[in-house]
């Protein structure tokens, strides 16, 4: 489910208390800020915020073993830090990539979509954090050349056009 700006408040909060108690060390504290205030679901802010008390926390003396032995309990969640969420290639980077590479066999005819695939790609990239920014700058920049290359060669055939007569 999406998250609100609400939810990363109280994500933020919950932050703050564990780095004034003293549970997160001040990198590890800017840097799930950073994360808090760029996350899209609530999955994305309980990862951040699972390891940390989120209210008033019970301050027993001796806690009861528990009977069931340490092999059978559930593991322990790891931090975010340890396991960071994967991150995927964006397509249309990969696309705009595919659409510069074949606007070589194709004379041109995919230079266009090879352009407007990569600056979409990159607008992409920018909002959610996917990997792929090298192969839509590489498609913009073979799409860009294939444009260009196209408009010197009716360039020239204008120019020899205008000296022909």
């Amino acid at each position: 489910m999406r998250a609100s700006h609400a939810d990363r408040e109280r994500a933020v909060d919950v932050l703050k208390a564990g780095f004034a108690e003293g549970r997160l060390q001040q990198a590890e504290y800017e840097q799930r800020m950073g994360r808090a205030y760029q996350a899209q679901t609530h999955a994305e802010l309980q990862m951040l915020v699972a390891d940390l008390p989120q209210g008033p926390v019970p301050q027993a003396q001796f806690q009861p073993r528990p009977v069931v032995p340490p092999t059978f309990m559930p593991m322990p969640v790891q931090m975010p830090m340890q396991m960071p969420m994967p991150r995927h290639t964006n397509s249309s980077a990969t696309g705009a990539l595919v659409c510069g590479i074949l606007s070589v066999p194709t004379w041109g005819l995919t230079s266009i979509p090879a352009v407007i695939l990569g600056h979409k790609a990159r607008a992409e990239i920018r909002r959610t954090g996917e990997h792929g920014d090298g192969q839509a700058i590489a498609g913009m920049v073979i799409g860009y050349l294939g444009i260009g290359g196209w408009a010197l060669i009716f360039l020239l055939m204008l120019l020899v056009g205008i000296a022909g007569h």
